[in-house]
């Protein structure tokens, strides 16, 4: 394993994680799996770092999905289970976590993507699940592609294989926004500075709550979210905030 394989920094609250596997279109193998739980979890604990971005290396692909070459050498089992804790762990994570599309899509690098919280892409990238082209269907993908987009238009992409283009992908609910590649790091770091400028405790709560509630039938949805608003409403940063909104100045919040 090498850590050059995933680049880890923080700096301005914002821990960035950049698969550095040019080459190789940034497909991840079972090592950079690893690197990503190792350095999430190393994020998670450090209360410097408020929102994480996910990034690939150069300007042709964010991620071309797993390195199959790397899977049939092992257990195949395994790896795709390693691969799913990943995107259970990227999925309830509790801080912000944005994806800075920078071209190509495919694959297992759509669940990265779509693990994500906020997805901001080139207006030229491609996205696609090509596994059914090599006799594979994309399980774990799907259950986050089913939760994220159209139905019949998400089963379109699956069956047939096809990629789809920025505005196809924002359009069926793949991304949150397109940009042209000359804007996509002004427009990326906009959003960065935006969340790290936002209460860590209430982005915890709140993001915690939002997804839990996904599958709970409304009236248990409301229930749950009036005792979570509570919980937010009696932390210090909300304190702060409420007080920085009467006295018409920027809060300066704290917590953890």
């Amino acid at each position: 394993m090498t850590e050059r394989d995933l680049l880890y920094h923080v700096e301005s609250n914002i821990a960035s994680l950049t698969i550095n596997r040019e080459a190789q279109h940034n497909a991840i193998s079972l090592e950079t799996i690893d690197l990503f739980l190792q350095h999430l979890d190393e994020a998670e604990s450090d209360p410097e770092v408020r929102v994480i971005l996910i990034t690939g290396a150069g300007d042709r692909a964010f991620c071309a999905g797993a390195d199959l070459g790397g899977l049939v050498d092992c257990n195949i089992q395994g790896g795709f289970k390693r691969y799913a804790r990943l995107l259970k762990r990227l999925s309830g994570y509790p801080k912000p976590v944005v994806a800075r599309v920078n071209g190509a899509c495919m694959a297992g690098g759509m669940g990265f993507m779509l693990a994500c919280d906020i997805v901001i892409a080139r207006n030229d990238a491609e996205f696609g699940t090509p596994e059914v082209n090599v006799g594979l269907w994309p399980m774990m993908i799907g259950a986050l592609i089913y939760r994220n987009a159209l139905r019949k238009k998400a089963m379109e992409m699956v069956l047939l294989g096809e990629r789809l283009d920025a505005d196809q992908a924002q359009t069926i609910g793949l991304i949150t926004r397109a940009v042209p590649a000359e804007s996509l790091d002004d427009e990326v770091n906009r959003v960065l500075l935006s969340l790290a400028e936002k209460s860590p405790i209430g982005m915890k709560i709140g993001k915690e709550a939002f997804y839990a509630m996904a599958d709970m039938p409304f009236e248990e949805a409301l229930e749950f979210l009036s005792g979570k608003i509570g919980e937010v409403a009696s932390t210090a940063d909300a304190k702060e905030g409420i007080t920085a909104f009467i006295e018409k100045r920027k809060p300066k919040f704290k917590g953890k």
